[in-house]
């Protein structure tokens, strides 16, 4: 074989699976068809540290994200990767979402989330003046993070341990072999095919694609997919909040909310605009200026003061869904050898929020099921 483990895609969750097989012992490469790490989804995102406090209790979201949290600290102190605990407040902007919030402190509790607490309106208006609510759950683990400065650490961990990062190296077909391990070609500029005893599909909005590509896969064991748009908001003058700021939580996201980078710059996003294509090479990645009606109106439940013409059209995401308007969110997958029967093979599907934060215990996880 000319490798033991060939991880595809070099996003945040890619970066942190081959960083783990290379930390322990293993020949990883990397094979990424964009010209540089991370220019998916994990650089179109609110950049936020989640605490685990809306998922179901048991799920692969909620363990993957409270135990992925914990590990993500510890990685970004030991490595002077930027990051900031700044806390966060979901706010219930009437009567009638009080429940909800209450529910979701909960859910938190029972979930192990730290330090949870529900506050009065009163207080939580009086730590944010700007801020209108009837009440808060607070969660000072919330953080934020420079998450292009955390990949290029797993970046420099995978090379310092003899990895390496193949660029402009789509992935067209890979074939289970009889003897074991796998047969992976590619194309690009050169196209080449590499051989190796294990493969981790962790290629984002592409994922679904590979695992279309992969030779024999059963059909049954391929989930609906789905894509969300996310639209972003700047923000111009002076920071409003010193926390972050979520309202309740809406269909298909957490909601239009309040972040603020590393420097204090505020940003608003993302809503969800549910797009009718699933291919992910057809997002149009611009921001209608038009979608700023929605965005004040949804801000203003919780920041009445938002001035006229204070927010700027700025970026966009997308996530790659397993369900769709209407529905249940679908949970993470991480799709072993024990479902589709293929030893040496992992499938990560629909990984999107709180993936960025997961990604350290997702690695873990995967490492595990590929240990033989």
């Amino acid at each position: 074989m000319d490798t033991d483990v060939v991880v595809i895609g070099a996003g945040a969750v890619g970066l942190a699976v081959a960083a783990e097989f290379a930390r322990n012992g293993r020949d990883v490469i990397v094979l990424e068809a964009a010209d540089g790490i991370g220019t998916g989804t994990s650089s179109r995102n609110s950049e936020v540290i989640h605490g685990g406090m809306y998922y179901p209790t048991g799920s692969l979201r909620h363990r993957m994200c409270v135990d992925g949290r914990r590990k993500l600290y510890a990685y970004l102190a030991a490595r002077g990767v930027p990051h900031m605990k700044r806390g966060k407040l979901i706010v219930a902007a009437s009567e009638k979402e009080i429940a909800k919030i209450e529910g979701i402190h909960a859910i938190g509790l029972r979930n192990g989330v730290e330090a949870l607490e529900m506050v009065t309106g009163a207080t939580a208006m009086a730590w944010e003046p700007n801020l209108r609510c009837t009440a808060a759950l607070w969660s000072p683990e919330t953080g934020i993070v420079d998450s292009h400065s955390y990949m290029l650490a797993l970046q420099g961990e995978i090379e310092d341990h003899g990895g390496l990062i193949a660029f402009e190296t789509p992935v067209t077909r890979v074939e289970p072999l009889g003897t074991g391990g796998f047969r992976i070609s590619t194309g690009g500029a050169e196209p080449s095919a590499i051989t190796c005893q294990r493969v981790v599909n962790s290629a984002g909005l592409g994922a679904h694609g590979i695992v279309h590509a992969i030779e024999g896969y059963p059909a049954e064991h391929i989930p609906k997919f789905v894509l969300a748009k996310g639209n972003y908001f700047g923000c111009s003058g002076k920071q409003a909040f010193t926390r972050l700021i979520y309202p309740a939580p809406v269909d298909g996201g957490l909601g239009v909310h309040v972040t603020l980078d590393l420097a204090g710059r505020m940003k608003f996003g993302p809503d969800v605009e549910w797009l009718t294509n699933n291919d992910p090479a057809a997002v149009d990645y611009t921001v209608d200026p038009r979608r700023s009606e929605f965005f004040y109106e949804a801000i203003r439940r919780y920041w009445p003061g938002l001035p006229d013409g204070a927010i700027t059209p700025d970026y966009s995401g997308c996530r790659p869904k397993l369900s769709g308007p209407g529905e249940g969110a679908a949970d993470f997958r991480i799709d072993g050898p024990e479902l589709h029967g293929i030893p040496g093979l992992v499938n990560l599907l629909g990984i999107e929020s709180p993936g960025l934060t997961s990604s350290l215990a997702i690695a873990e996880d995967v490492r595990r099921k590929l240990s033989n």
